[in-house]
């Protein structure tokens, strides 16, 4: 990660950045807050250790003069002080502080305030990723519309559910809520690898141009998990993959790519399987009207035990007022 130091004291911008390139980070050094300013228009860093006096421009105004300027790309700013009154600590926190490290400092602190700092900075990297894939994906097919939206609300729903149950303890949690919410927007990225005749066909496709478009699963994981495999903690990245090879299995064994049954066939897989046949039903499409809830809700029925995992119709049946609630408020026009 990029880190801008800011000291106006030489010896003490050295040592700490010293200190944060022993952490494994790259610096960038001013020694002022005017040059700072600048730096950071310039660069762009992920993170801001700054000096609370210094001339200029003082550390929470340089805090401050960021806040009103940054877009999307959040800063993560850490301020080094000798201040401990309360007052003050609050108005560096309104200038746009998060955290703040006091003289003298221990490389243990300022290793666990960086860390603090950039599981925030690796959360937002994360997201943004996965939103700009999900809508690369997206920009090819224009029936869309707010469809991943509604995906990933009708999902976390559902998992929502079967967080309540007992079946699912250890396996459904916060996280896995989280997760699936994040990520199911991704179940189509292997789309991006279908040519556009077959994709955007509006007629029904043939055998041929079908086998085609059943490759998209494959595509889609293996792109996922290349990256997953890169990084040993990126679960969110593992589960996206899974739901790309298998939300078009189908309970009892005659979906595709592999031709998966029952529980073999993964959680977060089974749930957007429901959660995009129901938005499909519900939807406009070229080749088909809309349906209503309670037609799209008899036809997923019956698809029970067969299409569908009849733990997850149970959880659909219990939240269907919130699908319908969801359908509404993510309409297309």
């Amino acid at each position: 990660m990029k880190v801008l130091i800011v000291d106006d004291d030489l010896i003490s911008l050295r040592k700490l950045e010293w200190l944060v390139k022993s952490l494994g980070h790259e610096t960038i050094t001013a020694q002022n807050g005017e040059e700072a300013w600048q730096i950071w228009k310039d660069q762009g860093p992920r993170m801001l250790i700054t000096d609370w006096i210094m001339p200029k421009v003082s550390g929470p105004s340089l805090c401050e003069k960021i806040r009103n300027s940054e877009g999307r790309q959040y800063t993560y700013i850490i301020i080094v002080t000798t201040k401990r009154n309360t007052h003050d600590l609050i108005e560096a926190i309104n200038a746009g502080a998060d955290n703040f490290i006091s003289k003298p400092y221990s490389k243990e602190e300022l290793s666990a305030k960086i860390t603090s700092g950039q599981r925030i900075v690796d959360l937002e990297s994360r997201d943004m990723i996965i939103f700009a894939i999900s809508k690369l994906a997206e920009s090819r097919d224009v029936e869309t519309g707010n469809h991943l939206e509604r995906i990933r609300y009708y999902s976390k729903i559902l998992a929502q559910h079967l967080h309540k149950k007992q079946k699912y303890d250890g396996q459904v949690d916060h996280s896995f809520i989280d997760n699936i919410f994040l990520t199911s927007p991704l179940h189509d990225i292997g789309k991006i690898g279908i040519p556009d005749h077959i994709l955007l066909k509006p007629d029904r496709l043939d055998d041929e141009e079908f086998a085609i478009m059943k490759t998209h699963t494959i595509i889609g994981h293996e792109t996922l998990i290349a990256t997953a495999n890169k990084d040993l903690k990126a679960d969110y990245l593992k589960m996206s993959a899974s739901i790309a090879l298998s939300h078009h299995e189908k309970y009892d064994g005659s979906g595709y790519p592999h031709g998966l049954k029952g529980e073999e066939i993964p959680l977060p897989a089974r749930i957007v399987a429901l959660a995009d046949v129901y938005d499909a039903l519900v939807s406009k499409r070229v080749y088909k009207t809309s349906y209503p809830h309670d037609i799209s809700k008899s036809i997923i029925l019956k698809g029970n035990k067969t299409h569908f995992d009849p733990t997850i119709v149970e959880a659909f049946l219990a939240c269907e007022d919130q699908f319908i609630e969801v359908s509404n408020l993510y309409k297309d026009h």
